[in-house]
C-alpha cells in the first residue's frame, strides 16, 4: 500500500509518501514541504497548494491520503490556515477518487511512538527508525507527514475492520428488531 501523508499548513504543508504493509518493512518513497508566501493573497496560496499537492498525487499515485485532523488551538488564525490546507487535500482526494482518512495528532503520536503524549523529537526519531533513515527529515512538517502516513498504514486496516464489524452488528440488531 502506498500512503500520502499530509501535514496541512498554509505556509508550510508537509507531504510524505511511504510504501509497505502491516508486518513488513516500510520504505520512504518521497518527502517534502510545500511552501507558500505569507505575502501572497489567500486564494493564490490555496491555488498553489492545490497545484503542488496535485503533482504529488499524480506523480506518486497513492492508494490513500492521510490528513491530520485539525484540532482546536488558541490561535484562530493558525487553525483557519490549517483547516483551509486540509480542505485542499480533501478536495484533491475527492477529485481523484482516492480514499482519504483523517487522524488526530494524538492518534499519530500513539501509533508511531506508543504514547499519545509524545513530543515532536520523539515522533521524529521514531519516524527515522521505522523508515531506517540516516537522518530525520527536515523541517518538522515533513516528518509529521511521514508520521501520518505510518499511522494510517499501521492503523488503517484495523480501523476499517472495526467499522465493518460495527456495521454488520448494527444490521444484525436491526434484523432482530424487525417483526
Amino acid at each position: 500500500m502506498r500512503v500520502l501523508g499530509v501535514d496541512p499548513g498554509l505556509t508550510r504543508c508537509g507531504v510524505g509518501i511511504i510504501e509497505g504493509s502491516v508486518g513488513a518493512p516500510i520504505s520512504l518513497v518521497s518527502v517534502g514541504v510545500i511552501l507558500t508566501s505569507p505575502d501572497a493573497p489567500l486564494e493564490q496560496r490555496l491555488l498553489q497548494l492545490h497545484n503542488e499537492l496535485t503533482v504529488w498525487v499524480n506523480t506518486h499515485k497513492p492508494d490513500v491520503i492521510a490528513v491530520e485532523r485539525v484540532f482546536s488551538q488558541h490561535n484562530v488564525r493558525t487553525v483557519m490556515g490549517t483547516g483551509q490546507a486540509a480542505g485542499i487535500a480533501l478536495l484533491i482526494a475527492a477529485e481523484t477518487g482516492i480514499p482519504v482518512v483523517m487522524h488526530t495528532p494524538s492518534e499519530v503520536k500513539a501509533a508511531v511512538t506508543g504514547s499519545g503524549r509524545a513530543n515532536k523529537v520523539q515522533v521524529a526519531e521514531m519516524v527515522r527508525r521505522i523508515l531506517q533513515l540516516d537522518t530525520i527529515p527536515k523541517p518538522v512538517d515533513a516528518t509529521d507527514a511521514l508520521a501520518l502516513a505510518i499511522c494510517h498504514l499501521w492503523r488503517g486496516r484495523a480501523n476499517d475492520r472495526i467499522a465493518s464489524a460495527l456495521l454488520q452488528e448494527k444490521a444484525r440488531l436491526k434484523g432482530l428488531r424487525t417483526p
